[in-house]
């Protein structure tokens, strides 16, 4: 496999490419798949199997249980992210080790609907919180530790709308790989 190839399995869909000027559109639009995801991934993964399930999406990469169960972690640490933006200034918020939560005892093993079940929850949360935000709100922000840098809430909405989309594509591209993807 050439690094080209694995490259393209790691972003099947690219990085995230945040927008020069960002419209009132690109909000919405990034809401929307927000509020699809928790029902678009559960119907991508509900029927497969405990072995499917254990399939590593690339050769180092996660399983797709182990996707599924970050995904939940991921967007619980985004929502409280937003929460923290919207009632402080500009909070430095907790990083967390993500390869290391998912190699933890529930990701690799616990089923997946508990996840599935915190990201409908998680989601239908968030996305009333989003859809109630002014353009104010979109320009507050937090600070990460690690990086250093500044992160508006309007950048946090598309990344975490790519985010969806981007392991909802590792899961979607192993399932057509190996032909268990189902209409």
């Amino acid at each position: 496999m050439t690094n080209q190839d694995l490259e393209q399995l790691k972003y099947p869909i690219g990085t995230f490419e945040f927008p020069d000027t960002i419209t009132d559109q690109h909000i919405k639009d990034w809401i929307l798949v927000l509020e699809q995801f928790p029902i678009r991934l559960e119907a991508l993964v509900k029927y497969l199997s405990k072995e499917q399930l254990d399939t590593v999406y690339r050769p180092g990469g996660w399983t797709i249980r182990q996707v599924v169960h970050h995904v939940a972690d991921s967007h619980h640490h985004s929502y409280t992210r937003f929460k923290w933006a919207l009632t402080e200034d500009k909070p430095i918020i907790k990083a967390y080790n993500e390869a290391d939560w998912a190699e933890l005892h529930d990701s690799k093993h616990a089923p997946i609907q508990m996840s599935l079940e915190h990201i409908k929850a998680i989601h239908y949360k968030l996305v009333y919180l989003l859809k109630g935000l002014n353009n104010e709100d979109l320009k507050k922000s937090f600070m990460h530790p690690e990086t250093g840098s500044e992160v508006l809430l309007s950048y946090n909405i598309g990344n975490y709308a790519w985010h969806s989309n981007h392991h909802y594509a590792h899961i979607e591209n192993l399932l057509k790989r190996k032909g268990w993807l189902y209409d």
